[in-house]
């Protein structure tokens, strides 16, 4: 412990985020450049070391964090990022874009505020790059096996870091045009700044992992053809399938998914439109859905000047304090959180009829309607109570005339033909089978990731990575791996 007074005498103190008016103006991100280096050592500080750091239960990759936050502390970067990269190969992702279930897991959140250990994170993560400590590991002898990974996202990135780096001959197969999946078309500029996803790309491309992008596995190349090229495969396409809005009106024109937005908005930014097709520019927007993807959609609008933005959420708006019988310390609690997006939506006045910030709680679409054109102008919606049910009384009309869906994601895509040509076996819910070392039940194919956990964060996606390539290191070499292992197939977030 580096200061066995530091959470007494030091008070939690966040990264600091730019003036609303400023940020809104650009898409760089939300946080003031600079800020954190001068706060981060006393943050870091604040760390107890204790005896049993749930933060470690919390967190799937198993991160070191007492460890690199006394290290942090007492100003030694250089093995701070030594025991930050040896469970996460992405530290500056995760440091920008979890939501930090290791802080809601912090022995100090029993009754204080927790160690700012996602911004701790991201200081270690980006001082690493400043300071040269990322340089490429390539392997020093090659296995002369080879693996298809199919996937660029977090999961299919960080499985090829590992077995690349293990001497396996690696290829990452990517339909997009880009590398990154999700990270690359679905997390906007102003929550992750794309030279961080090209950096790691760069460093990963030195190291010899090879990459296919713009290669739609089971389009352009059939699945089973690149199964008998490859000694393993690795499936790692994410969940794309999304949900739907089944109301009369979803037929409308100006009623799209969210993943449909997004992307147009990112390419934007990397320069391949001028502007967006679906831009939210001057006209009224309403998302439906209320989580971090509705958020996205949230920045992004008020970035391209809508004329208001409302997000529906059918859950009741949450309390400040966790619910301490329902969601008990450690897990992570469903609380009031304002987002970067959500604060400025709120500072600008950019739903005059939400209830906080931008949000609308506990409400329901009921229908869309539209002008003589067939172009939605209004979404109807109305209050529902716990068990979604609707409330009498409670409708209301919002104009619309661009609908967003963010209701989250089903599974992996089935259009594209992968799993079909596989012939890869699928759970009731639609994701890829596998068993408890990572296997699909064809020899040699492997799953991770959404494709096969279902919907869910980063760090899961990481360590999920980190998993499926010590299987697939297991099943080239016939010996137990030395790769880690943080997670397997059937473990989940910590819950009552």
């Amino acid at each position: 412990m580096a200061d066995p007074k530091g959470f007494l005498t030091t008070p939690r103190e966040d990264w600091p985020r730019r003036p609303v008016e400023e940020r809104v103006r650009d898409w760089r991100e939300v946080a003031v450049p600079g800020a954190l280096l001068p706060i981060i050592g006393g943050q870091a500080a604040r760390c107890m070391d204790c005896g049993v750091p749930f933060c470690h239960e919390a967190c799937p990759l198993g991160n070191l964090i007492p460890e690199w936050n006394e290290l942090v502390a007492r100003d030694d970067w250089r093995r701070a990022s030594d025991r930050l990269h040896a469970t996460n190969n992405f530290p500056e992702f995760t440091g920008r874009l979890c939501p930090a279930p290791c802080e809601a897991g912090c022995v100090l959140a029993i009754n204080q505020p927790a160690v700012t250990i996602k911004n701790v994170e991201c200081a270690i993560a980006d001082r690493a790059w400043e300071e040269g400590y990322t340089a490429p590991r390539p392997p020093e002898r090659l296995s002369g096996r080879t693996v298809a990974v199919i996937g660029s996202g977090p999961a299919g990135l960080a499985a090829a870091q590992q077995l690349t780096r293990a001497g396996h001959t690696v290829a990452v197969y990517e339909r997009d045009d880009r590398i990154g999946g999700l990270l690359r078309y679905g997390i906007p500029e102003f929550k992750m700044e794309k030279r961080h996803l090209d950096r790691r790309i760069k460093q990963m491309r030195a190291e010899g992992t090879r990459f296919r992008p713009a290669t739609a596995v089971g389009r352009d190349i059939d699945a089973g053809e690149l199964r008998s090229r490859y000694d393993a495969v690795v499936i790692a396409t994410g969940a794309t399938a999304w949900r739907e809005l089944e109301v009369p009106g979803r037929e409308l024109a100006g009623v799209h998914q969210a993943m449909e937005y997004l992307p147009l908005a990112n390419r934007v930014r990397e320069g391949d439109l001028e502007a967006s097709p679906l831009s939210a520019a001057g006209r009224h927007v309403v998302i439906v859905g209320g989580g971090d993807t509705g958020a996205d959609c949230l920045g992004t609008a008020v970035r391209e000047g809508a004329a208001s933005v409302t997000q529906l959420d059918i859950y009741a708006q949450p309390g400040t304090a966790r619910d301490e019988e329902g969601e008990p310390w450690p897990t992570y609690p469903r609380v009031y959180r304002l987002s970067a997006a959500h604060e400025e939506a709120r500072d600008l006045r950019s739903a005059p009829a939400a209830d906080a910030d931008a949000r609308l709680f506990a409400a329901s679409t009921l229908r869309l309607t539209g002008d003589a054109a067939g172009h939605v102008r209004s979404l109807h919606l109305t209050g529902v109570d716990a068990r979604r049910r609707p409330l009498p009384g409670t409708e209301r009309t919002l104009p619309a005339d661009l609908v967003l869906l963010a209701l989250g994601f089903s599974g992996p895509d089935r259009a594209d033909g992968l799993a079909d040509q596989l012939g890869v076996e699928l759970e009731p819910r639609g994701t890829i089978a596998r068993d408890a070392g990572f296997a699909t039940n064809v020899p040699g194919v492997f799953a991770a990731g959404d494709a096969a956990r279902g919907q869910s964060l980063i760090v899961w996606a990481i360590a999920e990575g980190r998993a499926v390539a010590a299987a697939v290191d297991a099943h080239l070499t016939g010996v137990p791996s030395p790769l880690p292992a943080p997670i397997g197939p059937y473990d989940r977030p910590m819950t009552v």
